[in-house]
């Protein structure tokens, strides 16, 4: 089977768990690389990530999402302009939202969250964000790309006023600090997480009850995943980072995932299955508060 035959978790789900009809989630490989500034290596994620899944379980934390249906799509061609993988992105997105089930992209740098975003609000106009990140991606037009990965929470949340919360940042300039402000972006940084005595969030009353989860795997300390473009230190843990999404999602309803700015390295495993690990256990987490 050639990588773009690949499916998802493939090992452990039934034919009947992989038919688009009827899944609730269908992942969307979008290896987009157009605008890093530092390392580079995202346009290998998704395939990286759909070849380690082979070993994972189809139980995460006692939750079976596998059970629910994992379709997966063929691979986004990334080759054009970023503009035009947004926009098939979004349809995408947009597709699998009127059916019903939760888009799961597979990244690729950043940028796509836009893309992916915009497909599920034009199902579910009221969302709002959750994003797990080492940076705030609120800079205008970073270097020059109005979709530069560091300019995707410009877009949305300035520009869109789609309303955003934000943990794990720890590197920060001060145009993103103060728009961070003057937009009520919620935020608890990395540095206040470490000094909280648990990973349990609360959302603002008034924050939407659909949820999009945006997941940049350098939010993670770079002892936990190494492989990405900017592993910037002081960042969160595995479980930290998934209770924070857990307690983001209670009472609320996830209508969207991403994985970001994940770039393997040659012959160390070990991070292709922690990304791969995270987005099933994202899964699991979208379906635990009803379940």
């Amino acid at each position: 089977m050639t990588d773009q035959q690949r499916r998802f978790l493939d090992e452990e789900l039934t034919e009947a768990e992989t038919d688009p009809a009827t899944a609730r989630f269908h992942v969307i490989p979008c290896g987009l690389e157009k605008t890093v500034s530092y390392g580079s290596g995202t346009h290998a994620g998704p395939d990286a990530i759909i070849r380690s899944s082979d070993q994972l379980e189809r139980l995460w934390d006692g939750v079976d999402a596998c059970a629910l249906g994992i379709a997966t799509q063929p691979a986004i061609d990334c080759s054009g302009t970023i503009e035009s993988v947004l926009d098939e992105l979004a349809d995408r997105t947009e597709a699998v939202a009127r059916s019903g089930g939760v888009p799961v992209t597979l990244g690729g740098e950043h940028s796509l969250t836009y893309g992916a975003v915009q497909g599920v609000r034009r199902v579910t106009p009221d969302i709002g964000i959750v994003q797990i990140d080492a940076h705030a991606d609120m800079r205008d037009a970073y270097q020059g790309h109005r979709h530069s990965h560091a300019s995707v929470m410009h877009l949305l949340a300035v520009e869109e006023q789609v309303p955003l919360a934000q943990y794990g940042v720890r590197a920060i300039c001060a145009e993103e600090r103060d728009l961070r402000l003057a937009h009520d972006v919620v935020h608890v940084d990395a540095r206040d997480l470490a000094r909280r005595p648990n990973e349990v969030i609360e959302l603002p009353a008034d924050f939407p009850n659909d949820v999009y989860v945006t997941f940049d795997v350098d939010g993670l300390d770079p002892s936990v995943m190494p492989a990405t473009g900017t592993p910037v230190p002081g960042g969160l843990g595995y479980y930290q980072s998934l209770d924070i999404i857990e307690s983001a999602l209670a009472g609320r309803r996830c209508v969207g995932i991403d994985l970001v700015e994940f770039a393997p390295i040659a012959g160390a495993h070990a991070w292709d299955f922690t990304a791969a690990q995270i987005v099933y256990a994202l899964m699991c987490l979208a379906v635990a508060p009803a379940a």
